[in-house]
């Protein structure tokens, strides 16, 4: 069984996509490098990990701590899980704020850590990107983005592409000069040249799009000789 290190070289990253795409490697070069995420060698608890995802989504960042911060000390415990989220009831983790929706997907993912459906640390090791994929999706609240996000910054996986990322397709729109947003099909073909490193691509293109809708930050000059998109 392969093993999937966690991180990648963003050295050689850099210098594979400054080669394979002169239009990203001017952005990259005005940016300068992305330094490699720290977090990527730190352990961590998938279980947890998508709780508080699950509790994350669609709130601020920090109305989102306040609510995780209410459910931690309703439990009596930093750690979410099914065993410590079984002890308050649902009327208790409402009172925290935490909407119906969630209060669902988190039963859901107590559910599914209780039938050994959740694979471990250790054993995402040995599984490839869409076979982890495959095994969270089916949680309540758990969606294609959620589990690419912690392929990205919680696993260190280097050829990672969300193609429904508002952020990512605003980069790509910028990047190209297009009219409007590129498609999730769209911006899947032009990420291909991109591999095997579309996770440090996708790191600038959120680079990109912040920096493009700041006034301060001009737009590279493109060199003279590229042609088409590449």
């Amino acid at each position: 069984m392969p093993r999937y290190p966690r991180g990648f070289d963003v050295e050689q990253a850099f210098a594979h996509l400054c080669r394979r795409d002169r239009r990203l490697a001017a952005w990259m070069r005005r940016l300068g490098p992305i330094p490699a995420k720290s977090h990527w060698q730190a352990p961590f608890d998938p279980v947890d990990a998508l709780a508080r995802a699950i509790l994350y989504q669609q709130l601020s960042g920090k109305a989102a701590a306040t609510i995780v911060a209410r459910v931690e000390a309703a439990i009596g415990s930093d750690r979410l899980h099914a065993d410590t989220l079984a002890r308050v009831d649902d009327a208790t983790l409402r009172g925290c704020g935490v909407s119906g929706n969630k209060l669902l997907a988190l039963r859901d993912l107590a559910r599914h850590e209780e039938a050994g459906a959740i694979p471990s640390l250790r054993k995402m090791a040995g599984m490839d990107d869409a076979a982890i994929i495959a095994a969270l999706v089916p949680i309540r609240g758990i969606g294609r983005w959620t589990v690419e996000m912690m392929l990205m910054f919680r696993l260190g996986r280097p050829d990672v592409l969300p193609t429904d990322d508002l952020g990512i397709r605003k980069g790509v729109q910028v990047l190209d000069g297009l009219p409007a947003l590129p498609s999730a099909r769209a911006l899947a073909e032009r990420g291909q040249g991109w591999a095997p490193y579309r996770s440090y691509a996708a790191f600038y293109l959120w680079r990109i799009a912040e920096a493009a809708a700041s006034p301060a930050t001009p737009a590279p000059v493109r060199p003279a000789r590229a042609r088409g998109r590449t």
